[in-house]
């Protein structure tokens, strides 16, 4: 893991997540990509070379792990680990500051994502959200192993 610059918990927390790129991987795996092509899927044009620079930061700092997929040895399959399940509040409360604060009109993964954040407290939404990534996760992992 790089060294940090400075001892300033927001600062170290940046360094890491701090990018245009980071929560979108988190993001998502959330959402249920797993691949690095998947990754290269979404929307937002990932170029691969920040993408695998994102990947090698987010699993050198403990929020992400790999596995290969059981029938590709070449496959490899990203899967949070708790730290990174650790960020999805705050997933969760920038893409709400957004739809308070930003005068704009969101896409359709955005607008499906604000509007399955009105059916339910963001405290129940963020606790399913969680538990059911880490039922996913299992099953993947119960796949590999």
């Amino acid at each position: 893991m790089k060294k940090n610059r400075s001892t300033c918990p927001l600062t170290s927390a940046l360094d890491i997540i701090g990018d245009k790129w980071s929560l979108i991987i988190i993001r998502d795996i959330f959402l249920g990509k797993k691949t690095f092509t998947e990754f290269l899927n979404s929307g937002e044009k990932i170029a691969t070379n920040i993408l695998s620079n994102r990947l090698e930061l987010l699993t050198s700092c403990g929020l992400l792990k790999v596995t290969k997929m059981p029938n590709d040895q070449k496959t490899k399959i990203y899967y949070l680990t708790d730290s990174g399940i650790d960020m999805y509040p705050i997933i969760y409360e920038i893409m709400r500051w957004s739809e308070r604060n930003l005068n704009k009109k969101f896409g359709p993964l955005g607008m499906e994502l604000l509007n399955s954040f009105q059916k339910k407290s963001a405290e129940k939404l963020i606790q399913e959200t969680t538990k059911n990534y880490r039922v996913s996760r299992e099953e993947i992992l119960s796949k590999v192993n």
